[in-house]
């Protein structure tokens, strides 16, 4: 197998040279934010960077990179253009640089959008130039840039800006350019489309000339383009050189034509036009493809252009098509083939009188028509509307060969998408896991296309969704499974032995030779498949290893993938490996295949079961795994080697690898989305559009729902009728009690009725009523039962004073529909998550609640909080791993809540038996759940009724006569059950509160038996696993897993029969696309339908997306994109949390600006902790300039893995500075950008502080993107970066990194660096506004009652100023005599003594 070439990694500038750079000269004259005296508007200067600068170096990335970070195309290009100054250099220097936007995944459009006027003119300009000559003004490679931009500006559609002018290429009008026959064969399909058309040519009759035909040019610019592109295509030669030019045109331009078939608004009418233009037959006979280097990429791209040419969804009305609907298309277009060879062709009479079944092969259809001559094939083809018809006595201008191809793979028989999907092997193999086309190296510049699935705003069908999904997840997993194979067979050092074979001269931990591989089983095919349904096989390997990695090994799981690996290495023994150069030609990889472990194998030859039982002690080392093969690439295996005479695989393998169980989970995900397309996948009708893009946005949103619920009870969400009135603004609040001592919470509230399908009601003339109705809310305040004497039947409260956008994000959430919910850092989201769970519990008892995070540390913080809330704990179940790190005694896993289950039953039991006693009745009935039950209905609930007769009817004999409260408790039961409750039970004070309280006995009592009798399968069901498939099925109410549990466990979840009705994600915008579908399907449908009611969404996507490790797949396919943040881009409305209480408020101002308006929270201003300044720190935030330390800035000891020891280095003299002031350590957390610099702050930890009892370790040393979703106190953040600003320039992981400190944020960064980058201004300019060298007081001890004032350095004289020439030597001098105070530092009394004695 060819090695791959490996990609070169572009080197971003310095500083020094981006200094240096004639580009910068200029920007610092005319265009650089931060020069005032800028000089006038030249359109010399477009034009000469242009010439010299982009053309040529041959348009270098480098040089690009640097324009566009200057803010060329905000501050210089955009401002200044008009169609008067507009030229070829205008134009492509605008195109660069969205492209280079685009490239390195930064807003492109912002500029456009504030300065709109001009655009039209614009991207008409692009449209010309996109069909100029390719010889002529525009070279290939200005147009290949243009195709990238139109490709870009297609998948921009969400801008409106955008989609206005791209409307016009993709409208009906663009069948103009199908030729006469074909659009009207078109137009009668569709009786509706004539009208369309009819009024089409009416409304450009009334348009004058010049419009007319500025208008056509528009409908035919893809026609047009398309002509064009074959015109290149058919210019490249099969063997002689080739310009790479021409190659790149060829693949942009296929790009192109997929992601228009790929969006269903663009693909409507473009693919007829596409049809009919019949650029597959032109392609797939072209030389480009049949040249095997160059054109291996295009031949991919034109695979998946013809996946979706013939994607199976009516074009026009964007339902999906069944199997059975696509079989009688296929039908209908071979039959009416069949018809006219009948009534037209004699020569294909056996054709015409054949049935379907024999003639719709590609072989047969060859067989047929392959004899005819070149004219008749064009005839065939004008008469099925094809071609334009033959003149009489003219010969065809068309080769036969596309004639018959034209004709044969229009009307050959198809596979199903469905069928090929369930013929694909899951595992990767050599030929997939090495492709650079599909899974790039790390190196993966954006330069380039690829030949990988997009994710972006809309998707054909359910089917589209989940194929691209289950392709991405997929590749993703393949590219860390090469990452692994490569770590691990380098590590094993193959090397070819004197006689041939292979000799290991190195280990992995990970892998291990093989021994012996046989396969065992090869069983029968299901009927209608051509693949096994199982394959098995035994692997034999020594583990002559170290115990804890022979543990490792032994420890293998039932359903643990491992990879079987061939290698025939070439380099004789002791050659060393080189990272650097191709892995493959190293070590001589030929084949790699998955398996799946069912068991390790005992002496006698039988899998070891998984279970309780101890496992059986192995003698030697030798241990035999019995493996599952996939059955689709074993098929696949053994008929290339019938067919085709290539070497048995199975017989070569010589290295089985495994991987760390948490990252190993791919192909169970892959397996639960394929079964899912395998499966009618039942989406709740309101949910079905917004999932795949279409339709109204807000559709979903409850004000729009159908059965939108008029009253709904907050339950404990208000704390007062104050509370109430401010969470409504504009709202009427009509209480219906007046007595203020009554209007105490809980409340009911009755809303506006909305008629119609939610619509508001209307008036007359058809206007929205906003009369006062409308916005009157009826508030019932009601008193909840009295749940017994114990104060444990006092229910749990809220206590937190929700703000009015809280309470509508937890209205949102009770009401039935999408709810979606932003929170911005610190705003409360997993309050109002919690407060939403607790409030669908008491609302709707009788339904079930599946909470979905990211993270087990999400889940438990939520789990944490739900505790605390009104839910009885007997209805939580938490599934999956993670449970154990609950900070709680109780365990709330599927056995954890078994077993609390039969401890619960044995406590209640007691209490009958308490009861019983207390009553004097004789007897066991306390045995049994069933004896319990027969004890309440015929010993407590008699006494009970007679009870309430007696006390009722005492005071009928008087009916004038107040009811004697003394009677309530006289006549009361249970008085000798509840001697154990505080006394006494009865106030004596009303009838009516006596009452209440005897009956609050009663719930109790009651209660009691309602839980024995829900306890009662447990009595049944013998076996754990089988009682906690009945609690998950039947018992629990709010059940909790994380969204990888969710994917891995979804057959198993279906087959129990689980059921549920709402849906709440927290952390929605940190979760992939899949893992966020894949929860909505995690039950059966009911008669056809979801039962889903709810899905409540709360993320934040201004902070991180979900990991993708591949550059590739996050910046090219747009994996990193999560559904929830489609859902915003779309227009899906969302509650957006506006009050932070986390932070300072000046801490708040560096990043709320990326928010709606982001305020705070009142207590932020009012709590002294808030309003203190930071001890021995003049600044709560400053940025602090880090020059290069002993002459290095920057450094990458490996590639990505960069460090910065001048940074890494201040940051530790800063931490060690604070907690010998006295700051506790662990509310200093140290965060980077980067996982090198990580490692080296923690190993300058270790070495300066970390075994120092008086400073200690931080609360943590980690990356920004691990630290989202964690606060501490105090945060010192190394940015690291001296050459480029790296992978900070995404605004999202800023917002992560600026946010998530409460009183002081120090960040250690090259100021010349950050501060000229465009997506950074916002948070910069605020930084760079204080001064640049650390400010510190150092006799000012922690904690100080120092005020924080906006302007302090004018206010200490005894401030010092540290620039970092000094700054770590000034430090280390301060340690020794702050550790001689220390002592004072400690004691209060002493802090007088300590300031006078600190000295620098």
């Amino acid at each position: 197998m060819a090695a791959p070439a490996q990609p070169k990694k572009i080197v971003a500038p310095t500083v020094s040279q981006i200094n240096a750079e004639f580009v910068t000269q200029l920007a610092c004259k005319y265009w650089a934010p931060h020069i005032k005296k800028k000089s006038p508007f030249d359109i010399k200067v477009i034009e000469e960077i242009y010439e010299k600068e982009i053309v040529k170096s041959r348009f270098a990335i480098r040089k690009i990179m640097l324009l566009e970070f200057s803010q060329y195309l905000e501050n210089y290009l955009w401002m200044n253009y008009s169609p008067e100054v507009s030229s070829k250099a205008y134009l492509m220097s605008i195109c660069c640089m969205v492209n280079e936007k685009f490239r390195e995944n930064v807003p492109a459009w912002e500029t456009f959008k504030k300065k709109p006027d001009h655009f039209p003119f614009f991207f008409k300009c692009i449209l010309k130039a996109a069909l100029a000559e390719t010889d002529g003004e525009f070279s290939l490679h200005e147009q290949t840039l243009l195709l990238l931009f139109l490709d870009h500006c297609f998948n921009s559609l969400e801008v409106d800006l955008i989609r206005s002018q791209v409307q016009q290429l993709i409208s009906l009008p663009m069948w103009m350019g199908l030729q006469p026959a074909r659009l009207e064969l078109e137009l009668k399909k569709t009786p509706k489309l004539r009208k369309f058309w009819n009024l089409i040519k009416k409304n450009d009759e009334k348009m004058d000339p010049e419009a007319r035909e500025q208008a056509y040019q528009e409908r035919r610019f893809l026609s047009r383009l398309i002509q064009k592109f074959i015109s290149v295509l058919k210019s490249i030669p099969l063997s002689e050189p080739v310009t790479m030019d021409k190659v790149h045109y060829c693949e942009r331009f296929i790009e192109l034509m997929i992601d228009l078939e790929a969006l269903l608004p663009t693909r409507r009418w473009f693919n007829t036009i596409l049809d009919d233009s019949h650029l597959l037959v032109h392609c797939y006979l072209s030389s480009l493809v049949h040249r095997e280097e160059d054109g291996h990429l295009f031949s991919q791209l034109l695979d998946m252009l013809k996946f979706y040419t013939g994607f199976e969804i009516n074009d026009q009305t964007g339902n999906a098509l069944t199997e059975n609907e696509m079989t009688t298309i296929h039908y209908d277009r071979i039959t009416s083939l069949q018809r006219a060879a009948f009534a037209h062709f004699p020569e294909l009479y056996d054709f015409a009188l054949s049935n379907v079944a024999e003639v719709d092969a590609r072989d047969s259809l060859v067989k047929f028509f392959g004899p005819l001559s070149s004219n008749t094939l064009h005839q065939v083809a004008s008469y099925l509307c094809l071609l334009p018809t033959l003149p009489k006595n003219e010969d065809t201008t068309f080769d036969k060969e596309f004639l018959l191809e034209l004709l044969v793979s229009r009307h050959e028989r198809r596979i199903s998408q469905i069928q090929q999907l369930n013929q694909m092997p899951l595992y990767p193999t050599e030929k997939i896991i090495w492709d650079e086309n599909i899974v790039p190296t790390e190196y993966y510049s954006g330069e380039g296309c690829l030949a990988l699935p997009k994710l972006n705003l809309q998707f054909l069908t359910l089917h589209d969704y989940l194929l691209r999904n289950f392709n991405l997840f997929r590749l993703e997993s393949t590219y860390e499974i090469r990452q692994d194979i490569e770590d691990s067979v380098s590590r094993m050092k193959p090397w070819q032995s004197e006689y041939g074979g292979v000799v290991f001269g190195g280990w992995a931990r990970m892998a291990q030779p093989i021994v012996a591989f046989t396969v065992v089983e090869v069983a029968k095919p299901n009927i209608g498949e051509n693949w096994p349904t199982r394959v098995r096989a035994d692997v034999t390997i020594n583990l002559n290893v170290r115990d804890h990695i022979k543990d490792e090994w032994e420890g293998l799981r039932k359903h643990d993938v491992c990879f079987l690996i061939t290698v025939r290495p070439t380099k004789p023994y002791g050659t060393k490996f080189d990272r650097r150069r191709p892995f493959i030609e190293q070590v001589g990889l030929v084949y790699v295949r998955g398996c799946e472990i069912q068991g390790m194998l005992d002496d006698k030859g039988r899998v070891i079961e998984d279970g309780p039982e101890p496992r059986p002690n192995l003698r030697g080392e030798s241990r035999t795994f019995r493996v599952f093969l996939d059955p689709n690439q074993y098929q696949q295996d053994m008929t290339n080697t019938i067919q085709n005479g290539a070497e048995d695989v199975y017989d070569t393998f010589n290295v089985i690898m495994r991987r760390k169980p948490k990252e190993n989970n791919f192909k169970a995900v892959l397996e639960t989305i394929r079964n899912l397309m395998n499966t009618d996948c039942v989406v709740p009708d309101w949910l079905h559009d917004i999932i795949l893009g279409y339709g109204d946005p807000s559709s979903a949103h409850y004000s729009k729902m159908p059965n939108q619920i008029a009253t709904l009870d907050f339950n404990d969400t208000f704390l007062s009728i104050e509370h109430l009135k401010a969470s409504f603004p504009g709202h009427n609040v009509k209480v219906t009690v007046s007595d203020p001592a009554l209007q105490i919470p809980p409340f009911r509230i009755t809303f506006p009725v909305r008629s119609g399908k939610g619509k508001k009601r209307k008036d007359a003339d058809g206007e929205e009523d906003d009369t006062e109705e409308a916005k009157t809310l009826i508030v019932e305040p009601h008193v909840i039962p009295n749940r017994g004497p114990y104060p444990y039947n006092q229910p749990k409260r809220n206590t937190i004073q929700f703000t009015h956008t809280q309470i509508e994000a937890i209205r949102a959430g009770m009401q039935p529909g999408l709810t979606m919910v932003v929170g911005p850092p610190g705003t409360g989201k997993t309050d109002v998550a919690v407060q939403i769970i607790s409030n669908i519990y008491h609302n709707f008892p009788e339904q079930r609640t599946l909470i979905v995070t990211h993270s087990n540390q999400a889940l438990n913080q939520l789990f944490e909080k739900i505790m605390a809330l009104d839910i009885d704990e007997r209805h939580l179940l938490r599934l999956g791993h993670g449970e154990e790190e609950l900070e709680t005694e109780k365990d709330f896993s599927r056995y954890g809540r078994v077993n609390y289950v039969l401890a619960r039953r044995i406590e209640l039991l007691e209490e009958v038996k308490r009861l019983q006693k207390s009553l004097g009745v004789p007897g066991d009935a306390s045995y049994t759940c069933e004896t319990a039950g027969y004890f309440f209905l015929y010993q407590v609930m008699s006494r009970w009724e007679e009870y309430m007769s007696r006390v009722k009817n005492s005071g009928t004999a008087c009916p004038d006569a107040a009811p004697d409260a003394a009677q309530v408790a006289t006549f009361f039961p249970f008085h000798e059950y509840f001697a154990n409750a505080p006394q006494p039970i009865f106030k004596g004070r009303s009838y009516e509160e006596d009452m209440e309280i005897a009956e609050g006995c009663f719930r109790h009592i009651k209660k009691i038996f309602t839980q024995l009798e829900e306890f009662r399968a447990s009595e049944l069901l013998r076996s754990g696993l089988d009682r906690s498939k009945y609690l998950l099925v039947k018992e629990a109410k709010i059940i909790a897993m994380t969204c990888t549990h969710a994917a891995l466990k979804r057959h198993d979840l279906v087959k129990l029969g689980f059921k549920y009705d709402n849906i709440l994600m927290e952390e929605a915008a940190q979760i992939l696309e899949i893992e966020t579908f894949i929860p909505l399907l995690l039950q059966n449908p009911q008669d056809g339908f979801s039962r889903l009611k709810r899905w409540i969404m709360i993320g934040d996507h201004h902070q991180l997306p979900p990991v993708i490790k591949n550059m590739a797949f996050q910046k090219y396919s747009n994996m990193e994109q999560s559904l929830f943040t489609r859902f915003v881009r779309v227009g899906v409305p969302t509650v957006d949390l506006d009050a932070q209480g986390r932070a300072r408020a000046s801490l708040c101002n560096l990043y709320n600006w990326r928010y709606k308006n982001l305020g705070n929270l009142p207590h932020v201003q009012l709590l002294p902790e808030f309003s203190t300044a930071n001890a021995g720190l003049l600044y709560d935030f400053q940025l602090i300039n880090v020059e290069d330390f002993q002459g290095v800035g920057e450094s990458e000891p490996n590639p990505y893995f960069y460090q910065n020891l001048g940074e890494a280095e201040y940051v530790v003299a800063l931490f060690m500075y604070m907690c010998l002031l006295g700051y506790p350590a662990d509310k200093i957390s140290i965060l980077t950008t980067y996982n090198g610099q990580k490692h080296l702050i923690r190993d300058i930890i270790n070495r300066r502080c970390g075994n120092n009892p008086l400073i200690g370790r931080p609360n943590k040393v980690t990356t920004v993107d691990r630290f989202q979703g964690q606060q501490n106190d105090y945060i010192l953040l190394s940015l690291v970066r001296t050459r480029a600003v790296g992978h900070l320039r995404d605004v999202r992981r800023l917002v992560v990194a600026m946010s998530r400190a409460r009183l002081g944020l120090y960040i250690f960064a090259r100021v010349s660096l950050f501060q000229n980058c465009f997506e950074l201004t916002p948070a910069f300019s605020q930084l760079t506004a204080r001064p640049l060298h650390l400010h510190i007081i150092p006799t000012e001890p922690f904690p100080t009652s120092r005020k924080a004032l906006p302007s302090p350095a004018l206010l200490l004289p005894e401030l010092q100023t540290l620039d970092h020439a000094r700054s770590v030597a000034v430090f280390f001098q301060l340690q020794s005599s702050l550790f001689c105070s220390f002592h004072w530092m400690k004691c209060p009394r002493d802090l007088g003594n300590f300031n006078k004695q600190t000295v620098l």
